[in-house]
């Protein structure tokens, strides 16, 4: 009998161990470009997306369903629920929640990235990292919180169209045509974008050349959250050039105005692998993800064998 984890499960795996599980994953060599393609289904009020993948001694599929309408009926726009195998027999292991794997793997992903550029920073700060996230529901929550659990944070400033009532893991919270957003940008060591924009919600003028950005918000080719100009001046990370180039509409844009070279981009892979690449600390560093299924696999396997051991 499969065994059940639901979102308390999966979250008991923790954040540090989430960003463990994908670092250690691509250091044994999983390469990320051998991934199923995601399937996407246009569904009669929505969409339903499929995302197989198979590494390390297990398979696994997420069966994701985005529903717009779901926010005027008061329930959750995206609903998923993961299945894991191992390989040798292919009998079911376990059911995982789908939505809390997602919301704990993203972060696990672009922090895990970007965490030895965030160790840096933290060492050379005196008092913690500062941060602006852009966007409040559980992306921007969830990256604060893994980057708290491997930095200290000094200030976490939320962004939003409207602005509104600080969450509990920010300090303030901001509209975005303030006037203090740009000042928040210019001094942030730490960029978060993570909103359902069609426009750039960050000048790339402003950022510092020091300053790491963990785009995770969108992945359609025609919608961005980063502009062209931060595209140009930074090292651009990517858990696959393939996929980066069919779904980041932040690459995709990019490359299309011809301030992106596609060729320049760093791969979690060619990072994280063997003989690892170092990034440079003289330009920003922007990690953008879209989400692939390995990801989901590997936090997965780490959470069901956490949970079977306790």
């Amino acid at each position: 009998m499969s065994a059940i984890l639901d979102a308390e499960d999966v979250f008991a795996l923790g954040y540090t161990a989430a960003v463990a599980a994908v670092r250690d994953a691509l250091a044994a060599g999983l390469d990320p470009d051998h991934d199923v393609p995601r399937s996407v289904l246009a569904l009669t009020n929505g969409q339903g997306l499929l995302m197989p993948s198979e590494a390390g001694g297990w398979f696994g599929v997420k069966v994701a369903t985005v529903a717009p309408d779901n926010a005027a009926r008061g329930q959750r726009r995206i609903n998923a629920t993961y299945l894991l195998h191992d390989s040798e027999t292919l009998a079911p292991a376990a059911i995982l929640d789908g939505v809390a794997l997602t919301t704990l793997r993203t972060p696990a992903v672009s922090v895990g990235a970007s965490l030895d550029r965030l160790r840096v920073l933290a060492d050379s700060s005196a008092d913690g990292l500062r941060l602006v996230v852009f966007g409040t529901g559980p992306q921007g929550e969830g990256h604060v919180r893994t980057i708290q659990a491997h930095a200290p944070l000094a200030d976490v400033t939320a962004v939003t169209r409207r602005g509104g009532a600080t969450p509990v893991w920010a300090d303030r919270h901001v509209a975005s045509d303030d006037a203090a957003v740009a000042g928040c940008v210019r001094n942030a060591d730490v960029i978060v974008t993570a909103t359902s924009a069609c426009q750039p919600v960050v000048d790339g003028r402003l950022v510092r050349d020091s300053a790491v950005v963990l785009a995770v918000g969108s992945h359609e080719p025609s919608v961005r959250e980063l502009d062209g100009v931060l595209m140009d001046r930074a090292t651009v990370i990517v858990e696959s050039r393939d996929v980066a180039l069919r779904e980041a509409g932040d690459v995709i844009l990019a490359v299309q105005e011809g301030l992106l070279d596609p060729n320049a981009m760093v791969t979690m892979a060619d990072l994280l692998g063997e003989g690892s690449a170092a990034t440079p600390a003289d330009r920003p560093t922007v990690v953008k993800t879209s989400g692939m299924a390995w990801e989901d696999l590997v936090v997965a396997v780490a959470a069901y064998r956490q949970w079977r051991e306790a």
